[in-house]
């Protein structure tokens, strides 16, 4: 039966992964949580030969963090690869810039897992938890102030919270409602995923390409390691190109991948239909106001080539969870000075990220010969094995 009127701790807007993953550490961390959705989660369902096209690369930190939270043993491990090295080729054809575990003494870069998988896992753990789920009512208004949030939903129910997590997507309703300031650049470029059986074995190496399209455009091509002789693709291309390679027919689309990756792996075969979406750097001015954080999505967005986008949402939700346990008793969850805090922690760590994917971005979009020569000199110098070792460090540090 419905609670007209609910008070709790915590109310989470937005099921994703993010979004879960909130409710289910806010939940065992001794909070009451509801999380709000405007869809019902279906169950996912699948066979051993279907493949989600949405994978993520998720960071040896957070996948400690998901066990910790009991959400990653519940994991199917024959559908989960380990990202042992990179390779990144610049756009010369010279020798690439290696990146291995080993370098840093790590068992491996990250874990390559379909999105359905950690859903499923995730509602499983909601399932099993004390979180009240509220779903299929769409939010009608919210107001916060320093002492709560309160949120009417369509179904008139009325949710009073001390602190109010938006985790709702790029396009946030909570951030739209608050009139949150977010900075945004189109990069008109379109992501482009699909997955593909190999004749080769991939080793468990991640493969990424900075290449140009015949206008001399950037495009980034990642292939990223799945179980057995199977990758998923990522390619970030100008957009008009993009829907040029997705009009093709599957063995001309097929084609042209093995071409981009000068034919690493062998004949590839298809499985499923490529799909793709624009991409977009966005983020908040400010991901704290009065009682409601940002997270995940809803906080920032950013460029797919550094294949952190999840990983940043699971930092916000630790680095709010550390600081809320360390806080002085009388001390209330919605505190100002502990939110502040909180936002520049958060803003330094994506500025980090931001620095890095819009850098390299333009970086690889320029055609001058000088820029050319010295992002591929680059390359070949960070080869050096301090330089290696402090690049690697980075990439698993999230």
């Amino acid at each position: 039966m419905m609670e007209p009127h609910l008070k709790t701790d915590v109310t989470i807007v937005g099921a994703g992964l993010v979004g879960m993953a909130a409710a289910v550490a806010f939940d065992q961390a001794g909070y009451q949580v509801a999380l709000v959705d405007s869809q019902t989660q279906p169950v996912p369902s699948y066979s051993d030969e279907d493949w989600d096209q949405r994978i993520y690369a998720i960071s040896p930190n957070n996948m400690q963090w998901l066990s910790q939270l009991g959400v990653w043993p519940l994991l199917d491990t024959k559908r989960i690869a380990e990202m042992q090295s990179m390779e990144i080729w610049g756009d010369t054809g010279a020798q690439p810039l290696q990146l291995h575990a080993e370098d840093v003494s790590a068992n491996c870069l990250g874990f390559i897992v379909e999105e359905r998988l950690l859903k499923d896992a995730l509602l499983k753990s909601i399932q099993a938890s004390n979180i009240r789920v509220i779903e299929r009512h769409r939010c009608l208004s919210v107001q916060s102030s320093p002492q709560l949030t309160q949120l009417k939903l369509a179904n008139q129910q009325v949710i009073d919270s001390t602190l109010l997590l938006a985790a709702d997507g790029a396009n946030s309703w909570v951030r739209q409602q608050l009139v949150v300031g977010v900075q945004h650049k189109d990069y008109e470029q379109t992501a482009i995923v699909a997955n593909f059986v190999t004749e080769q074995s991939h080793a468990n190496i991640a493969r990424q390409w900075f290449t140009h399209d015949a206008a001399g455009r950037s495009a980034v091509l990642a292939w990223l390691p799945l179980p057995d002789n199977k990758i998923s693709i990522v390619w970030s291309a100008p957009t008009e190109y993009a829907k040029s390679l997705l009009q093709l027919s599957a063995d001309a689309f097929t084609h042209e991948v093995m071409q981009a990756g000068g034919g690493a792996l062998g004949t590839m075969s298809l499985m499923g239909q490529p799909t793709g979406f624009p991409l977009a750097l966005k983020h908040v001015s400010d991901s704290v106001k009065s009682s409601v954080v940002l997270v995940g999505d809803a906080a920032h967005r950013v460029h797919p080539m550094a294949g952190q986008g999840v990983n940043l949402g699971f930092r916000d939700v630790i680095d709010l969870l550390n600081l809320l346990s360390s806080k002085h008793v009388y001390q209330a969850i919605n505190d100002a000075a502990l939110l502040k805090q909180y936002a520049r922690v958060r803003k330094a760590d994506l500025l980090n990220m931001v620095t890095l994917t819009n850098g390299l971005y333009h970086l690889f979009e320029s055609s001058y010969t000088v820029v050319k020569s010295a992002r591929n000199w680059g390359l070949a110098a960070a080869n050096q094995q301090t330089l290696r070792k402090l690049l690697v460090a980075n990439a698993i540090s999230l």
